[in-house]
C-alpha cells in the first residue's frame, strides 16, 4: 500500500481548492522552528482538524496553482506530518521544486479535483501514472515526471539521495 519507495500509494483524501498558499501549510511563526515542530503546524489556521485526523499515507487533492506563495519548506512539513502524496490540477513551480528537494510526492493530474470528494480513498500508481478513486472506480492519468525527479521524491529528497550515492558526505 502506502510506502515512500513503492510504486503504489494509497490513502484517504483531504480536499483543498485553488491557490493554496504555502503560508497555510506552514504558518510564519513556525519558520524558525525545527522541521519536527513545523510538522505540528500544518494547516493549523485553516483546517485545525487536519493533523488530529490525518493518518500516515493520506492524500491531498488540490485544485489549480497548489503551493503558491513563498519558498518556505511546506512540502517538507507535509511529508513530515505523514501526508503520503499530493495530486493537484496544477502545482506552483517553486512548491514542486521544494517537493522534489524534500522528498515529497507531488504530481499534477488534470481532472483530479472533480474526481474525488473529501474522505474518498485515492490509489496512485506511479508504475502506470494513474490514480483511481476506490469509491467510484474512476481512473485518471497523472502527468509523468522524469525518473530522476521521481527517484528524488520517493527516495527522501535531494540530500539523502546524494548521500546514498556517495556524492556528498553524510550529514
Amino acid at each position: 500500500m502506502s510506502g515512500s519507495n513503492s510504486a503504489l500509494h494509497a490513502g484517504k483524501v483531504w480536499k483543498f481548492g485553488d491557490n493554496i498558499n504555502t503560508d497555510l501549510m506552514l504558518p510564519g511563526p513556525f519558520l524558525t522552528r525545527s522541521p519536527e515542530d513545523q510538522a505540528t503546524a500544518v494547516f493549523i489556521n485553516n483546517r485545525p482538524e487536519f493533523l488530529r485526523e490525518l493518518q500516515p499515507g493520506d492524500a491531498i487533492i488540490g485544485g489549480f496553482n497548489y503551493g503558491m506563495g513563498s519558498s518556505r519548506p511546506a512540502a517538507r512539513s507535509l511529508r513530515n506530518c505523514g501526508v503520503g502524496f499530493l495530486l493537484a490540477e496544477t502545482i506552483n513551480g517553486l512548491f514542486f521544486r521544494n517537493a522534489v528537494n524534500f522528498g515529497f510526492l507531488a504530481l499534477e493530474c488534470p481532472g483530479v479535483s472533480k474526481a474525488f470528494d473529501e474522505g474518498d480513498a485515492a490509489e496512485l500508481s506511479v508504475a502506470d501514472w494513474t490514480v483511481r478513486n476506490r469509491r467510484t472506480g474512476q481512473s485518471l492519468q497523472v502527468k509523468p515526471v522524469p525518473d530522476m525527479l521521481l527517484s528524488l521524491m520517493t527516495g527522501g529528497g535531494l540530500l539523502p539521495v546524494m548521500e546514498r550515492q556517495e556524492l556528498i558526505a553524510p550529514r
